[in-house]
C-alpha cells in the first residue's frame, strides 16, 4: 500500500512548503522530491494566491505531479486562476491579485511557461481523490458521503466551496453548513479550504488548512498513520482570518 503525505492549503507559501517537505523526509533530485519509503505527496488545492511565491509553488507541484511522485486536486482558488488564464471574466480579488502581479512581473517566455504548466496541471487533475480502496478520500473543501464516486456540477461546487447555502455573512463571506458534523461515511476524508487554528478532527474527517498564509501553520497529514506534521508560518498572524465554522462562517 502506498503511504501519503497530504499537504493543506499552501497559498503561495513556498518557503514553508520546502521546510515541511524536508521535515517529512523527502529528498530533492532534479527538481523532484522522492521519499526513501516510497511515500507520495498529495496537494489538496489552493496552492496559489495571497502568499509571496505562488509561481514557485506552481512549478514545484507541477514538476512533482508530472514525475508521478505527487498527486494534486484543485481548490476554488485554483479554479479561479485557471479561468483567469482562459481569459474568462473573473474578479481579481480575494488573493488572485497577488498571483496575477507575480505572473505579470515575469518575462513573456517565462510567463507563458508558467501559464502552460498550471493549465496542464489543472486540466489533468481529478476533482477529488479516492485512494487506498476507498478508505481515503481527499477533497479540497470536503465531500458528502453520498457524493463519493460521483461527479457533476453539484459535486464540483461542494468539493470546491463546501456546503454553501447561497447566503452571505455580514462580512461578505458565504454562509456554509458544517457538513463534517453530519458526515457518517466509512471513508476517511481529508480536506482544507476553511482556516482553522489546529487540525479539526470531526467524525471520519479532518480539516488540515491551518492558515499558513494568515500566520498559522502549514500542515501535513501522514496516512495511514494519521499523524500531523506542521511548520510555523513566517507570515504575520491575522486572528480575523480564522473563522468560527461552528457559527456557519467561512473565508473564501
Amino acid at each position: 500500500m502506498t503511504a501519503y503525505d497530504i499537504i493543506g492549503d499552501v497559498h503561495g507559501c513556498y518557503d514553508e512548503l520546502i521546510k515541511l517537505i524536508d521535515m517529512l523526509g523527502y529528498k530533492l533530485k532534479d527538481d523532484v522530491y522522492t521519499h526513501p519509503s516510497g511515500r507520495k505527496l498529495v496537494f489538496l488545492g489552493d496552492i496559489t494566491d495571497r502568499g509571496p511565491d505562488s509561481v514557485g509553488v506552481i512549478e514545484l507541484v507541477y514538476k512533482n505531479v508530472k514525475s508521478g511522485n505527487a498527486l494534486y486536486i484543485p481548490g476554488n482558488h485554483c479554479n479561479k486562476l485557471y479561468r483567469y488564464f482562459l481569459n474568462h471574466k473573473v474578479k481579481i480579488i480575494h488573493g488572485l491579485e497577488t498571483t496575477v502581479a507575480e505572473i505579470n512581473e515575469l518575462n513573456e517566455t517565462t510567463r507563458q511557461i508558467i501559464i502552460a504548466h498550471f493549465t496542464e496541471l489543472y486540466e489533468s487533475a481529478p476533482l477529488y481523490l479516492i485512494l487506498d480502496n476507498r478508505k481515503l478520500v481527499v477533497a479540497h473543501a470536503g465531500i458528502r458521503e453520498d457524493y463519493i464516486g460521483y461527479y457533476g456540477n453539484k459535486v464540483k461546487q461542494f468539493v470546491l466551496y463546501g456546503d454553501i447555502t447561497g447566503e452571505k455573512n455580514l462580512d461578505g463571506t458565504p454562509v456554509r453548513l458544517d457538513w463534517a458534523k453530519r458526515y457518517k461515511g466509512s471513508s476517511f476524508v481529508v480536506y482544507g479550504h476553511t482556516p482553522v487554528k489546529e487540525p479539526r478532527f470531526t467524525n471520519k474527517t479532518v480539516n488540515i488548512d491551518t492558515g499558513c498564509v494568515f500566520g498559522g501553520y502549514l500542515t501535513a497529514l501522514r496516512y495511514p498513520e494519521i499523524k500531523i506534521v506542521n511548520v510555523k508560518s513566517a507570515m504575520p498572524y491575522d486572528e480575523s482570518r480564522f473563522k468560527d465554522i461552528d457559527n456557519n462562517t467561512m473565508f473564501i
